[in-house]
C-alpha cells in the first residue's frame, strides 16, 4: 500500500469515482467539482493523500486547515480493501502533517446515520461533540 500526496491531473476521476461509490456518509456535492478541488489544492495540496494499490486508488482523505484548527473530509476506502487498516493510515499520515502545520485540534463531520463511521472514528479516540453543524450556500 502507498499513501501519497494527490495528483489532480491524474487522480480527480478516480477519486470522484470512490467518493461517488463509497456508500452512506460521502456526499459528492458542488465543492468537490474541479474548479472548488483546484482552489482546494492551491491553499494546501499536502493535505489531500490518496492510497494506491497496484496502481489504483483504493481510498482517500482530504484535510483542511486555517492557521488555527483542521478538518477533515472525505475520508473512504474501496469497499473491497476495507478493514485493512487503509483509513487508519491515511488519517494517520493527515495527522502527521496536520501535526507538523502547528494544529492542535481537527474535526471531521459525520451524518448521524452513518453507524459505521460513527463507531470507526470513536473507536480510534474521537469525542462526539455536542453541536448543531450548520451550512450556508453563498453561491
Amino acid at each position: 500500500m502507498n499513501i501519497r500526496q494527490f495528483n489532480f491531473n491524474t487522480d480527480y476521476a478516480s477519486v470522484i469515482h470512490l467518493w461517488e461509490t463509497a456508500g452512506p456518509g460521502i456526499h459528492v456535492g458542488r465543492s468537490d467539482s474541479p474548479q472548488e478541488i483546484a482552489k482546494k489544492l492551491q491553499r494546501d495540496p499536502d493535505l489531500f493523500l490518496v492510497a494506491e494499490s497496484e496502481q489504483k486508488i483504493v481510498g482517500s482523505v482530504l484535510g483542511g486547515f486555517d492557521g488555527r484548527r483542521g478538518i477533515m473530509y472525505h475520508l473512504a476506502v474501496h469497499s473491497d480493501f476495507r478493514s485493512q487498516g487503509i483509513g487508519e493510515m491515511l488519517m494517520s499520515e493527515l495527522e502527521d502533517i496536520l501535526r507538523t502545520k502547528g494544529c492542535i485540534r481537527y474535526y471531521l463531520l459525520v451524518t448521524v446515520d452513518n453507524d459505521s463511521a460513527i463507531d470507526f472514528y470513536e473507536k480510534r479516540g474521537w469525542n462526539r461533540l455536542n453541536l448543531y453543524a450548520y451550512g450556508k450556500d453563498l453561491v
